[in-house]
């Protein structure tokens, strides 16, 4: 399960032609591995995100990415951060993850979430519909790819997905973990208790993380689940290098890169954990102080220099024990 999650969340780097991109990746998720972390993740997009970029950035499809990523590692398991299940019928992404933990020597983790996104939806094709269609159609999906990737012959007939007698041939290497990603506490933290290993809480201040493993265990005593048994991690921005005035001379690269005004420097100082280790570490360790199992972090701004993945793992991991 995961502890200590590295996810890349840009594909935009200071001097980088589109051919350097993958290159640039490999770089980062090796870095991740040797830095200690456990798990590498990206995200399943296919703009690049408000507040990181503008949508018409560099986005590589996850799925993709992440079989060939796991050529370049042999430690680090690999996943989506997480998978939008608007953009896959459920069967096909119980093949797609079986694949992957096929091509990566049994290191695949399922992650899903309801799908957010509207303007991708919109201007791509892709059904959005209302909160609620999209958290049902999460729930049934669920009870079609979790059975396929134990192992068993699925018949279900719902709202949205219908099979009969869907079979997953070759079956996962591994047991695949089930991570859901998002926050709510009435909708996703059950669906959490009711199917899956682990939970990233993708969203919300550091304050509310308590109420939220609250929930998640109040969820659990209702179903019967024992609520040891899931893992529950925080998705975390920072902007981490060894002093403040090379954390300045970093954002001032990327900021260049994207087109950033000096008022939008400033909101990503704010927004994200900023500065050197010592600024971030205590950060990071009063996020672990809210009861959370493990963190999943990313460098939005700096992730493409590895010497930083490198220290931000020494720093996640002095925080953390």
């Amino acid at each position: 399960m995961t502890r200590l999650g590295y996810q890349i969340p840009n594909f935009t780097y200071p001097g980088a032609a589109p051919a350097d991109i993958f290159g640039m990746v490999v770089a980062q998720a090796k870095a991740a591995e040797e830095a200690g972390f456990d798990r590498v993740l990206v995200m399943d997009h296919f703009y690049q995100l408000p507040g990181i970029g503008a949508h018409d950035e560099p986005m590589i499809e996850c799925y993709t990415l992440l079989s060939a990523l796991a050529q370049h590692t042999s430690r680090v398991r690999l996943s989506a951060l997480v998978t939008g299940n608007t953009y896959r019928n459920p069967t096909l992404l119980a093949k797609t993850i079986t694949a992957l933990d096929h091509v990566s020597g049994g290191r695949a983790t399922l992650g899903l979430g309801a799908g957010w996104f509207e303007q991708e939806h919109n201007s791509l094709g892709y059904e959005f519909g209302t909160f609620s269609e999209r958290f049902e159609k999460l729930e049934e999906a669920l009870q079609i790819i979790v059975p396929m990737l134990r192992g068993e012959t699925v018949t279900f007939h719902g709202k949205y997905y219908s099979v009969t007698d869907a079979v997953n041939s070759p079956a996962p290497i591994s047991r695949v973990p089930v991570m859901i990603g998002g926050s709510g506490e009435k909708k996703t933290l059950r669906m959490v208790a009711q199917y899956a290993d682990e939970s990233n809480l993708s969203s919300g201040a550091m304050e509310e993380i308590p109420r939220k493993l609250d929930a998640l265990a109040a969820h659990c005593e209702r179903l019967g689940r024992d609520r040891s048994e899931i893992t529950v991690t925080k998705l975390t921005m920072v902007f981490l290098a060894p002093t403040m005035e090379e954390a300045e001379a970093d954002l001032r690269e990327i900021a260049a890169v994207k087109g950033w005004s000096p008022e939008v420097m400033e909101m990503v100082k704010g927004i994200l954990i900023y500065g050197d280790p010592d600024t971030v570490g205590e950060r990071l360790q009063a996020m672990m102080a809210t009861g959370i199992d493990g963190m999943t972090i990313n460098l939005p701004g700096n992730g493409h220099k590895p010497e930083r993945i490198a220290l931000l793992g020494e720093v996640a991991r002095a925080a953390m024990s």
